[in-house]
């Protein structure tokens, strides 16, 4: 994972996993589906035929001389009516002290610059109490002059079992961040498998969600164990296995028979390669990559840089 040092107060250092790029990608992809699984009024009122992702915008603190970029920005019109709008969705994968504050420099940029309707969302993946505050305000004793609103998704309040009967591959992925206890983590993980069975998607999409799923959701060995024998009892036991990553994993740690190792989640080293290839094309973290398809961090680096040779040939 990408490790980022944060410097607060001029004194102390933070250093966290950066997760917001991983969020960013799987919005990207399933972007449509992400507002029906979380913001289902928002979804019934866009048009997706005029869905239009804008170019990264760059917010630049110029005291500061920092500058970051907006993670997510989409043009698109209303149902029914020709007005405009921009969605401007924000992951968050850990706590920043005035994150209300930067919302509002962020809507504030993005209006200056194309003097549209904005819809600003912030989605909170970590797992510790959230402290900040919901708005921003600016008023006086004698005068309220402002108050900016933004919509919030906030994954650990989510109750995963209200999401296990959907086909959202959305929903599936975000399973993993959702308020689970640890006693729940087998059953949460085996549910997700089911999921993924029933919603019938191509290779390269089960094999993305399920490489999002697991970062945030892993088993230890007895839970591991217990998943199998809980899922050797289903009727669609073999479709399971197949899709599932971790028990390709544990399969080839077991010694599964050859034939069985060849046709589960991840493959054969070759077709592990093509799947990377296929990835890079789409433009994912290196960092997801590697944990979907299984190779090694210099495997994927020697695919990347071949693709940027082709590409230049």
């Amino acid at each position: 994972m990408l490790q980022t040092t944060l410097v607060r107060d001029n004194s102390t250092k933070y250093t966290y996993t950066s997760h917001d790029q991983l969020f960013k990608e799987l919005i990207n992809n399933y972007f449509e589906e992400f507002l029906e699984a979380f913001f289902p009024d928002v979804h019934s009122n866009i048009d997706f035929t005029a869905i239009k992702p804008m170019s990264e915008e760059v917010y630049t603190d110029v005291l500061k001389g920092t500058a970051r970029r907006l993670d997510i920005v989409i043009e698109t019109k209303l149902q029914d009516e020709e007005t405009i709008i921009i969605i401007h969705l924000e992951p968050q994968s850990y706590y920043e002290n005035n994150f209300h504050e930067r919302m509002y420099h962020y809507f504030s940029l993005l209006y200056n610059k194309y003097r549209k309707p904005i819809l600003p969302i912030a989605i909170f993946s970590y797992d510790e109490k959230r402290n900040e505050k919901d708005k921003f305000i600016i008023d006086f004793p004698f005068f309220h002059v402002l108050t900016f609103n933004f919509l919030m998704l906030e994954l650990r309040k989510k109750n995963w079992r209200a999401y296990i009967e959907s086909t959202n591959p959305a929903a599936a992925a975000l399973l993993s961040k959702m308020g689970y206890s640890q006693d729940e983590k087998v059953e949460v993980k085996k549910e997700f498998l089911k999921m993924i069975v029933r919603m019938e998607l191509n290779p390269a999409e089960s094999r993305f969600i399920s490489g999002f799923f697991d970062i945030y959701l892993t088993l230890n060995e007895r839970e591991e164990k217990q998943l199998m024998e809980e899922i050797q009892q289903m009727e669609n036991a073999e479709e399971i296995f197949e899709l599932s990553n971790s028990w390709e994993r544990r399969g080839r740690e077991e010694g599964l028979e050859e034939g069985r190792q060849e046709g589960l989640a991840i493959g054969k080293k070759e077709e592990r390669r093509n799947i990377a290839m296929e990835l890079l094309k789409e433009g994912l973290a290196l960092e997801l990559i590697v944990k979907v398809t299984h190779l090694t961090r210099e495997e994927v680096e020697g695919l990347k840089g071949n693709l940027r040779v082709t590409r230049l040939d």
